[in-house]
């Protein structure tokens, strides 16, 4: 599959956007295996051991050309580590504060519905391409895990009504509804965005809560040299290939501006209180820290 992205793209968990998620399942794993892990998912290594493949072989300690085996590699394992902690944290606040409904927006490898300790009656709402979802059921079934709560797929790709996917799916309105969106803005476009973000905000309920991931876009030129270097060094379709270096409106903007109450958390605030080393802004591993930001909104009842 070409590394270049057009509007109706699709892929599996090994091509494209989907691939990706490998990206970060090996580099959650890795993180998991440090003493002074800030994160822990029991099941990223899981996902690489089954891809096989580079995935294996790096989960086996080889794979010493991986990128995942570079100075860029260190400061990726420590940003999935933090973005990990931060949602796990999170989502447990919204189900502290009684939400017992939950999507996972572009679901990927997110295993959190196996993973944490969810509140009885708890449903967790997972959308993706078919094929995604398809991976980690198959792998996760094979493996002997069970889900800790109700557990509805939605394949659906979230360029199209993913809303009204979600409503046949069961979500029920009346009720508040926490929302996640981690790794997934970048890969939109502008437009698209701003679409996703009108689809969570008509579909919640009052004290709905949403959190997602997003990045201010690179300069044009930095952005155009970093994508040359990733084909360049043969690693086209692991990130500068497959993202959208566009202008969007701010998610906490967006939803301050929609009747949510929230917090941005640039990430290397997030990577500081976390312990972990901050990389200079103008370094490669610095593009993927200083333009990054968290953000959590709860819906005003």
């Amino acid at each position: 599959m070409s590394t270049d992205r057009h509007d109706r793209d699709s892929w599996d968990i090994t091509t494209s956007v989907g691939a990706t998620a490998l990206f970060v399942a090996a580099a959650r794993a890795l993180e998991a295996g440090k003493a002074s892990a800030v994160a822990v998912d029991p099941f990223a290594e899981v996902f690489c051991r089954a891809a096989g493949g580079p995935w294996e072989e790096l989960m086996d300690g080889a794979a010493r050309d991986h990128q995942l085996r570079t100075e860029f590699g260190d400061r990726f394992v420590d940003f999935q580590g933090a973005r990990t902690r931060y949602f796990d944290d999170y989502f447990r606040a919204a189900a502290g504060a009684g939400v017992r409904q939950v999507v996972l927006l572009a679901a990927g490898l997110d295993s959190r519905a196996y993973r944490l300790r969810w509140p009885e009656h708890t449903v967790v709402y997972e959308l993706d391409q078919p094929l995604v979802l398809e991976f980690k059921r198959t792998v996760l079934a094979d493996y002997g895990a069970a889900p800790r709560s109700a557990r509805v797929e939605v394949p659906v790709d979230l360029r199209e009504d993913w809303p009204q996917a979600l409503r046949d799916a069961g979500l029920d309105l009346r009720l508040p509804t926490a929302w996640i969106a981690e790794g997934l803005l970048i890969y939109l476009p502008a437009d698209d965005q701003r679409q996703l973000f009108a689809g969570i905000d008509g579909l919640s309920a009052p004290g709905s809560h949403v959190a997602v991931e997003e990045a201010t876009p690179m300069d044009a030129d930095e952005f155009d040299a970093a994508r040359a270097h990733e084909l360049a060094s043969g690693q086209g379709g692991t990130f500068f290939t497959l993202v959208y270096n566009q202008q969007h409106e701010p998610a906490g903007q967006w939803f301050g501006e929609h009747g949510w109450q929230g917090e941005t958390t640039p990430l290397p605030r997030l990577l500081q209180t976390l312990g972990r080393p901050v990389p200079p802004p103008g370094s490669e591993e610095g593009r993927l820290t200083w333009n990054i930001s968290l953000v959590s909104a709860v819906k005003d009842g």
